[in-house]
């Protein structure tokens, strides 16, 4: 259609939006699946948190917020920094969006010059190509292997970078893979960085409290201070405080950086929600005790798919060390005949046979940007993915 932006001819729909959709369109009409799609955890908001919510209603907090968020929350967001990364931000240099989607976009919308780069690794979550090409920049890929768990060597790093990077993306733990990078696997990435200090830092800690083990977080700027000058640390709430649906995103950087943030969601949004952003801020300044409780199902969870996929005919699953997901391998799916006759050539097969055949709804590695895998999302009951397991094992047991 003639009349719409060519910038749309840059962008693809979102995978997981859409499997998640036609899961929906199939249990309507009446079939048993099994939607393991959404990157939503299945726990309800905490009682605290919406009590917060509704105590600013009543106090008549409804009017437009301050664009870059209400103070209080930003002061929270300073101290939580501080707290948890060893990272010193005053609160001016902080803001709050509608969502980290919101944040990641003005972020690039801020800073692309038609011809920039971004590095982003694969696999990586759907939404960060989509991102940098409809703000005018240009995605780049620096592709992790199986074999290192997915995460991203220095030496592919190096070769990715050229005189045009602006950005690098990092995701940790990761959506889609679950790979969360130590002290020293991010201290191997910032030695790469230093190199090139006209190379940017987007770091997307948003699965920050969900990592499993004896795991320790960090985040890139608190192990190398000399790139807190160059480096954006988003975060939010949607995910280990179970509050998707308030929309509710933030950041903290360089005071020129999040100023021109803040202009262009002046023109934009005008802000995110008032009433959300109070019940964020009970979120980070109330009680935490329900995070370890959650972690504690999440990698029980884990660990249930994990050793039913291995169990699977032709599928390899890494133990991810956080977020909800993993991404196993269908290699040894690909060039066999599924029930229906169809020869599986690519995950994207796989993944549309599977849901045909056994009514289980999963997400194609390649829409990640790294296949042949596909990412399955834990965050639902032990009955439903230990049933979707076996459905998965039964699938592949019947190619031939």
């Amino acid at each position: 259609m003639a009349f719409l932006a060519d910038a749309l001819s840059r962008v693809k729909p979102s995978a997981t939006i859409a499997v998640t959709q036609k899961a929906r369109e199939l249990k309507a009409q009446g079939r048993d699946v099994i939607g393991l799609g959404a990157g939503e955890p299945d726990f309800d908001t905490p009682d605290n948190i919406k009590q917060a919510a509704i105590e600013a209603i009543k106090r008549g907090e409804t009017k437009y917020p301050p664009v870059s968020g209400i103070q209080p929350l930003r002061e929270a967001i300073a101290a939580k920094f501080k707290r948890e990364n060893n990272l010193d931000y005053d609160w001016k240099q902080t803001i709050v969006g509608t969502g980290g989607k919101q944040i990641l976009f003005n972020a690039f919308m801020a800073t692309l010059n038609p011809g920039d780069e971004v590095v982003i690794p694969t696999p990586y979550w759907v939404s960060y190509p989509e991102m940098v090409a409809l703000c005018g920049g240009t995605p780049t890929y620096a592709e992790t292997r199986l074999e290192d768990n997915f995460k991203l060597q220095p030496e592919v790093l190096e070769k990715a970078i050229t005189p045009k990077t602006k950005w690098l993306i990092m995701n940790s733990p990761s959506n889609p893979s679950g790979a969360a990078y130590t002290r020293e696997e991010l201290r191997a990435v910032a030695d790469v960085l230093l190199k090139h200090p006209h190379v940017w830092v987007l770091t997307d800690d948003m699965y920050e409290h969900l990592t499993y083990g004896d795991f320790t977080f960090h985040t890139i700027a608190e192990v190398e201070p000399r790139l807190y000058e160059r480096t954006l640390t988003m975060n939010g709430v949607s995910k280990a405080y179970a509050m998707t649906g308030w929309r509710i995103g933030y950041a903290a950087g360089p005071i020129e950086l999040i100023k021109a943030m803040d202009m262009i969601q002046g023109q934009q949004t005008s802000g995110a929600a008032t009433i959300c952003q109070f019940a964020a801020l009970e979120a980070l300044t109330g009680p935490q005790d329900f995070i370890p409780r959650n972690k504690k199902i999440f990698q029980e969870r884990r660990d249930l798919v994990v050793s039913m996929l291995n169990q699977a005919k032709g599928i390899n699953c890494p133990v991810p060390e956080g977020a909800f997901y993993v991404y196993p391998s269908c290699a040894g799916t690909i060039g066999k005949k599924a029930p229906s006759g169809k020869v599986i050539e690519n995950d994207a097969d796989f993944v549309s046979e599977l849901l045909e055949t056994e009514g289980v709804a999963v997400v194609h590695g390649s829409a990640f940007g790294l296949g042949p895998n596909f990412r399955i999302s834990y965050a639902t009951s032990e009955t439903l993915l230990e049933e979707a397991c076996r459905r998965i094992q039964r699938f592949t047991a019947n190619l031939r």
